[in-house]
């Protein structure tokens, strides 16, 4: 790996901050989600009702953990973190005229204590934390009136931290939208409402909000760098029979759509031919066309935790479940705890994929594995599983740079300390190498206890990934 190679870990300020009022801080769309469990969904409940638990209401309590957290980070060497801020830290409603002082100084002496290690921040503008006002008032992304309201905050954050922060991604993950409309976009589709042409037109209204801010981040600071962020993992075909393959293929696509836009500027042909079979039609001004162009973005960035399968599904054949999508079961693989099948190679795949469609940089941002850790009475937590799970995916994605010549800005393993897990809500599903004492109810002490994963992860890290070729 080059020796500027951005290692490091990921976080979402909705799934760890806490202090959900704190300093002024205005009710997000994650604040009114109940908690949730392998066996039942999470709910979005008209305000805070005092029957549910709101696990995001006090997250991993990083808000007030975060000089100890990033002390960790640093003692594990990281190289970034990748964070979000609160846009409810900042504009409260949303649509104010100024900001909040004190949300802006928080994240401030957060950007000053990385600053101190030299960990590089990597900042996600809306990490699926959009201002409940703008849902209530304005009917969220469906309105274009939130792009201003969202260009006004991302300008206020980028011009106040233009001396700490230069890389930036704009939204987390807006190809979700067609999958889990509230958590990218706030939506909650009526029954007497076009689904499709209401979830595509809030994300036509993303695409221009983020092409706005990719435009100004520039002007800002000439040194900003820009990424989109994406859900994506390959789509395998069952078979090699053709209708097998296509139908893989066309998921490929399907996934890429809306990255596509924000990469080469304009719809692609083929999302277009999807619009008119949905019976789509895109409101746009005449002006569109030319903001989505001059708002491409500098570099692809993407999660990937599992590849999927695409076929016939069989009659009672069980899908392999996801977090947000779902596939046929590969039988190659294994699952972990949550059903969600374990791929390193594939890791390899997508990298090669998005490379070859894109010829952009790429930054692996979010990766890793959710199980059920045990605090043991010595403060000890033995995750080998984990540790097997990032060196098989760490050593694929080695192999994607060094052999394949994929250039990779970076790698964030998700969740490196534990917070709460945005499809269950639980707690219990544990991603991170620190542990965090809270159960999937708040109960706990919040003291961090490093994992065996941590001293791992901390020697992989300075030996610069040679220390996977030694396992």
């Amino acid at each position: 790996m080059e020796k500027n190679f951005l290692w490091g870990g990921a976080s979402a300020a909705n799934q760890c901050e806490g202090a959900y009022l704190e300093a002024g801080k205005g009710l997000s769309i994650m604040d009114v989600m109940t908690n949730g469990s392998k066996e039942s969904k999470r709910k979005i409940t008209d305000g805070i009702l005092p029957e549910y638990y709101y696990p995001n209401h006090d997250g991993n309590r990083f808000y007030e953990h975060y000089q100890e957290d990033i002390a960790l980070m640093a003692e594990m060497g990281f190289k970034c973190y990748r964070m979000s801020i609160a846009w409810t830290r900042i504009f409260p409603r949303g649509d104010e005229e100024r900001p909040n002082e004190a949300g802006l100084e928080f994240y401030e002496n957060v950007f000053k204590e990385l600053k101190k290690y030299n960990i590089e921040p990597v900042v996600t503008l809306s990490h699926y934390e959009m201002p409940l006002h703008l849902v209530e008032e304005y009917g969220s992304w469906r309105n274009r009136k939130v792009v201003d309201f969202f260009v006004t905050y991302a300008e206020a954050v980028m011009e106040r931290y233009k001396d700490y922060v230069r890389y930036w991604i704009t939204f987390n993950e807006i190809n979700a939208v067609e999958f889990m409309p509230y958590y990218p976009a706030g939506l909650v589709i009526q029954e007497d409402e076009n689904r499709n042409q209401v979830i595509y037109q809030a994300a036509h209204h993303m695409l221009l909000a983020s092409a706005k801010v990719v435009k100004r981040a520039h002007a800002i600071n000439p040194e900003n760098k820009v990424g989109c962020m994406a859900l994506f993992g390959v789509n395998y075909p069952r078979t090699c029979h053709p209708d097998d393959v296509l139908k893989a293929e066309l998921t490929n696509q399907d996934f890429l759509g809306i990255p596509d836009v924000q990469i080469f500027g304009y719809y692609s042909d083929y999302q277009l031919a999807q619009y008119k079979k949905k019976n789509v039609a895109l409101v746009m001004n005449p002006e569109d066309a030319d903001i989505l162009k001059a708002g491409k973005v500098d570099f692809c960035s993407f999660s990937y935790y599992m590849s999927m399968v695409q076929g016939e599904q069989r009659e009672g054949e069980p899908l392999a479940k996801g977090n947000m999508v779902a596939g046929l079961e590969n039988p190659y693989l294994e699952n972990n705890e949550w059903g969600w099948q374990i791929d390193p190679v594939g890791l390899r795949i997508t990298l090669n994929h998005l490379y070859q469609k894109y010829r952009i940089p790429l930054f692996i941002v979010e990766n890793g594995l959710g199980a059920e850790d045990v605090l043991l009475e010595d403060g000890s937590v033995h995750d080998e599983y984990r540790i097997d799970y990032l060196r098989r995916h760490l050593l694929e994605m080695k192999k994607a740079v060094e052999e394949d010549g994929v250039p990779l800005i970076g790698y964030t393993m998700w969740g490196c300390i534990d917070l709460v897990s945005a499809g269950s809500g639980e707690m219990k599903k544990r991603y991170g190498l620190v542990y965090v004492d809270k159960d999937d109810f708040g109960n706990g002490t919040y003291k961090r206890y490093k994992k065996d994963s941590f001293y791992w992860y901390k020697e992989m890290i300075e030996s610069n990934g040679e220390s996977l070729l030694e396992e």
